[in-house]
């Protein structure tokens, strides 16, 4: 539930040019892939914890990777090959143009997420393998003018999200704060997530400060409090306990990203720049 990282919460140190392209574009690319590839195995997780012993391999695992895994990209790639291909004929043929162009991609993630929801299947698959598809078929010169307008939505949606969120499980969290989820928050933010990182990133020639930045820069948001809603509709035993630690952990992730982000990349952009840009 913690592990996927927030590229908005993010974003002051993926678009600050003074960090290496290299570093930016890899936290860049893990926001994105690793929601996906979370859900797969928060979906597993789900199925063991709420599950039997007696007969888990042969029905709730079939069920699980066939229909909630399988449907889902069954739904999303042909969504994404047909929606795809229909935008980029009308665009070519002059049927779809100015705001008007903004609405077929948002509205085709909502298609492909709802579809597999109704069959059985998940819709957060669906979406994100959509999207994979989608960004394949699209030409590099026509993803800016389609994906201005899909940004501009899912701001405004992750608004949306966050003052829920801040309505629901904040206020409750902040009057009865629990240590232990605290303590996990603060571990989750800097031991578990920066030496996993920095091990990772060993045996690359890379800089100690190098393989800290992107270890200190892993935000948590979006993909975590959908987690957590996930688990709550569940109904799975422990389930107060995990949306309190992960309430923590994305409250203190937004107050400590965002006061660090600006400085801690100007000192890390200087260094690099002092090495002659050797990372």
């Amino acid at each position: 539930m913690l592990a996927p990282t927030d590229a908005a919460l993010g974003k002051a140190v993926v678009s600050n040019d003074a960090v290496p392209s290299s570093v930016r574009q890899g936290l860049n690319v893990e926001s994105g892939f690793n929601d996906g590839i979370c859900v797969p195995v928060l979906l597993l997780f789900l199925a063991l914890a709420g599950g039997s012993v007696e007969g888990l391999i042969t029905t709730q695992m079939v069920h699980l990777m066939l229909e909630e895994i399988g449907i889902g990209a069954l739904v999303g790639i042909p969504f994404a090959v047909i929606g795809g291909s229909a935008l980029k004929y009308s665009m070519r043929n002059g049927w779809t143009s100015g705001s008007w162009i903004h609405i077929p991609v948002v509205a085709l993630a909502l298609l492909c997420f709802a579809t597999a929801q109704w069959l059985g299947g998940s819709g957060f698959i669906a979406s994100f393998v959509g999207g994979l598809t989608f960004g394949a078929l699209i030409k590099e010169e026509e993803k800016e003018a389609l994906l201005e307008g899909a940004e501009s939505a899912s701001d405004v949606l992750a608004m949306i999200t966050w003052f829920v969120f801040g309505a629901v499980f904040i206020g409750e969290s902040l009057r009865h704060p629990d240590w232990q989820a605290v303590t996990y928050a603060i571990l989750s933010l800097t031991v578990i997530r920066m030496a996993p990182v920095f091990l990772g990133l060993s045996g690359l020639g890379m800089q100690w400060d190098t393989k800290l930045f992107p270890g200190w820069f892993g935000p948590r948001g979006l993909a975590s409090i959908v987690f957590i809603v996930m688990v709550k509709q569940a109904g799975v035993a422990g389930a107060d306990t995990l949306i309190e630690a992960v309430t923590w952990t994305v409250l203190l992730s937004v107050i400590a990203h965002g006061i660090t982000a600006n400085p801690l990349a100007r000192v890390y952009a200087s260094r690099v720049a002092s090495r002659d840009g050797a990372i």
